[in-house]
């Protein structure tokens, strides 16, 4: 591997934990969404900096081609991410079902609330006599 590639491995992969951080501390990921992306961050560094790590995993797993791994880890990595926000939005949706239900509810019975204010009104005007006639 020539230097220079051995370089920019190195740097990508620290340019994408630096970026995983960075959008941890301004609050843009939470934590438990920044969780496989740090993960993958962490193994793109390692096989960054010891690229024999990666011939050797490969050679332990029986795959041919160290490439290989690399993609399947990083489909693994995706498919968990993927995962974790399917799981995530089904809460959110739910969540937002019994807002919405709620808010319905209390616009409803605001609206009944209304009326029978109204209702008292209106009948309270006419056993005083409507001082507008």
């Amino acid at each position: 591997m020539s230097p220079v590639t051995y370089a920019f491995g190195i740097v990508a992969a620290v340019l994408a934990l630096i970026a995983i951080i960075e959008l941890m501390r301004r609050g843009t990921l939470r934590e438990r969404h920044a969780v496989w992306w740090f993960v993958g961050g962490v193994l793109a560094l390692v096989i960054a900096v010891f690229p024999q790590t990666l011939t050797w995993a490969a050679q332990t797993l029986g795959i041919t081609v160290p490439t290989n791994l690399v993609f399947f880890v990083a489909i693994g990595l995706l498919f968990l991410v993927s995962l974790q926000y399917g799981a995530e939005l089904t809460r959110v949706e739910e969540k937002l079902r019994t807002l919405a239900e709620q808010s319905a509810f209390q616009e409803n019975r605001i609206a009944e609330l209304e009326r029978r204010l109204d209702d008292r009104s209106a009948r309270a005007e006419r056993a005083d006599g409507d001082p507008h006639e």
